[in-house]
């Protein structure tokens, strides 16, 4: 059963529970229940918030500023409501972010959030409410209107909110703007909270954070050697064969260098500890229609060997090769996958090769080995040359360089420069090979020629590791976070600049929790867990220790749910603040136009407007599923 099972089940135990004391009286008057929810009243504070009041002219320019904001917020958020919406009925696949546990603020639950971070989301959420709440209390004592109550919201054990009850009659009395400026008082207080803890966050505490000397190991692949060898997620290499390394650069240095069996010494954040992984050359993933033709969707599969000859690493496979443009691959392992391989052309049945099932063991001759396009791009350089569109290709050479993976062809490219004509060799789907004669174009990201292809990361459309392991780019999750990588730290994370301004660094540190969905390599959730041992503190937050991690999760998680928080209570939609906006900003509008009845006009706008969004957060959720179970997609 699914985690979101026993929450549900916990909640209603929970609600049983809670009526049960309610009907009994034992609860105190203050305490009221209604189902899973759970609002602790209280009139304290109300003098507090009457003396941070007295600087009147100072709060009303504050919050003047904030409905700005506001107005600007709510009109973008309803765009992107209906943009989201209608992008939900279009896509065949949802994304993860719109399945519906990952709308909920819940660790464990949300796919997003996990469980290691609740203290500090659940830190930051109430922080954040009471906050919120606590602004619409202060500008009513600002702007003359008496507040009834004031209190905390639990659902459950969570807290989930703060409110505040101004008196109904007081705030039909106080002119359209004080009101305006009293619903916005909320949202403003999240944005420059969010400004205060980020700032703290990008400034002092992320600089006295550095990435870890060593090779940070963010996963390892089953069945891999480094699994073999008890090499697990969190750990960092720190020495292969006895040479210490400091980056990932130098790992890959080295384990390049290293024989068929190696030494390497991990560091688990307690002990380091030196293991012996033997290494086997597996495919752990592959490019559609792949000369190989292997499918990757489980347990990958090894290349026993080339021509004949033992291979146990990338170098071994390359140095079998040698300058031929193709070459007899022997695969083992899994039977599912290797039954695949035995519909290529020639592939017959391995001899002669070590493994534990004879059955899972094919020889695929022929199969070309370089640079996998995946895609011709249209008009581009070697498609004016002839290539047809959609059809894969090999490119086995570039001006009489032999091309053997991705990387060689980009290295081969880098040193032409554009528009400069060089043959390139290439073998089609059908094995046949062509040599075409390109003019290269630009390349639009770096120095160097382009012939205008989109090319598989690995070699003839497989992805090879002869290890197990992915780097987790500390460092530049660090850089995207303001502070100092170090170098080399890039780790296939986009930098690209966006974090240059102050703005650019909010919008990253909003989006990493969701990394994956924008193309990182993992999801970032703070300085968490085994990820501590992939940073050091340095500097004054030093004396801290580990407690310079546990303050940057309380700010970054801060930070990421009091704008959260803001945006979502601008939606235009009762009884959000956005509502409460549109209204005031209706009631304006309307009050200046020669319509009889401006009430009806009003209300007739506002729930317009709340209906749209609730369809739009619908249809965000389940229009995927609607459309699955009316049988259109």
């Amino acid at each position: 059963m699914n985690t979101l099972f026993w929450v549900l089940t916990g909640v209603l135990a929970y609600s049983a529970v809670a009526m049960w004391l309610r009907n009994e009286g034992i609860l105190p008057d203050a305490v009221r229940i209604s189902g899973p929810v759970l609002t602790l009243r209280t009139l304290r504070g109300r003098a507090f918030l009457g003396r941070l009041a007295a600087p009147k002219r100072f709060w009303r320019a504050v919050a003047n500023l904030g409905l700005g904001g506001a107005l600007v917020a709510m009109v973008a958020s309803f765009a992107l409501i209906l943009s989201s919406a209608m992008s939900a009925f279009t896509n065949a696949q949802p994304a993860a972010i719109q399945q519906p546990q990952n709308f909920l603020i819940i660790p464990g639950v949300n796919d997003f959030l996990p469980l290691s971070v609740a203290p500090e989301i659940v830190a930051g959420l109430g922080a954040a409410m009471v906050i919120h709440e606590g602004a619409h209390g202060l500008l009513c004592r600002v702007e003359g209107i008496d507040i009834d109550s004031m209190g905390l919201v639990f659902f459950a054990l969570l807290p989930v909110g703060a409110f505040v009850e101004p008196d109904e009659e007081a705030t039909q009395e106080a002119s359209r703007g004080a009101r305006a400026r009293m619903f916005a008082a909320g949202v403003t207080a999240n944005t420059v909270l969010t400004i205060v803890v980020f700032a703290l966050l990008f400034g002092p505490v992320v600089g006295a954070i550095s990435p870890a000397a060593g090779y940070a190991v963010g996963e390892v692949n089953p069945g891999s050697p480094a699994a073999a060898a008890d090499i697990s997620q969190g750990d960092r290499v720190v020495e292969v064969a006895g040479t210490p390394i400091e980056t990932s650069a130098e790992f890959e240095s080295a384990i390049a260098d290293a024989g068929d069996s190696v030494a390497l010494t991990v560091d688990d954040g307690d002990a380091r500890e030196t293991v012996r992984v033997d290494r086997e050359l597996q495919v752990v993933g592959s490019a559609g229609g792949n000369p190989l033709g292997v499918r990757i969707e489980g347990a990958p599969v090894t290349i026993a060997a080339v021509n004949g000859e033992p291979v146990a690493t990338e170098s071994d496979l390359f140095a079998a090769v040698g300058d031929d443009e193709r070459a007899a691959l022997t695969v083992t392992g899994n039977a599912t996958v290797v039954d695949q391989v035995r519909d290529a052309p020639g592939a017959e049945d391995a001899s002669g090769v070590e493994t534990a099932d004879r059955e899972a063991a094919v020889t695929v001759p022929d199969v070309p080995i370089g640079a996998y396009v995946v895609g011709v791009q249209e008009d581009g350089p070697i498609h004016d040359a002839g290539a047809a569109l959609g059809e894969p290709l090999t490119i086995v050479s570039v001006d009489g360089e032999r091309v053997v993976d991705n990387g060689a062809l980009s290295a081969v490219l880098g040193e032409r420069e554009p528009g400069e004509t060089v043959p390139v060799t290439v073998y089609d789907a059908d094995g046949e090979r062509d040599t075409y004669e390109v003019e290269l174009d630009a390349h639009p990201n770096r120095d160097g020629g382009f012939v205008g292809v989109s090319v598989f990361p690995g070699t003839s459309g497989l992805a090879l590791d002869d290890v197990g392991v992915t780097e987790y780019p500390a460092g530049a999750y660090l850089e995207l976070l303001g502070g100092d990588g170090g170098e080399g730290t890039a780790g296939g994370v986009p930098l690209g600049g966006v974090t240059d301004s102050p703005l650019g660094l909010v919008f990253v540190a909003l989006i990493l929790p969701l990394g994956s969905l924008f193309g990182l390599p993992f999801n970032f959730a703070g300085f968490t867990g085994d990820l501590t041992n992939f940073f050091v503190v340095e500097g004054p937050l030093a004396v801290l220790g580990g407690g310079t991690f546990l303050l940057a999760n309380l700010l970054f998680w801060s930070g990421w749910i009091n704008i959260q928080l803001a945006l979502f209570n601008c939606l235009p939609a009762f009884p959000l603040d956005g509502g409460r906006i549109l209204r005031m900003v209706a009631e304006a509008v309307i009050s200046r136009v020669p319509i009889s009845d401006r009430h009806a006009a009003v209300r007739t706008i506002t729930v317009s407007s709340g209906l749209v969004m609730l369809t739009g957060l619908i249809a965000m959720i389940f229009g995927n599923q609607i459309l699955t179970a009316l049988g259109l997609i």
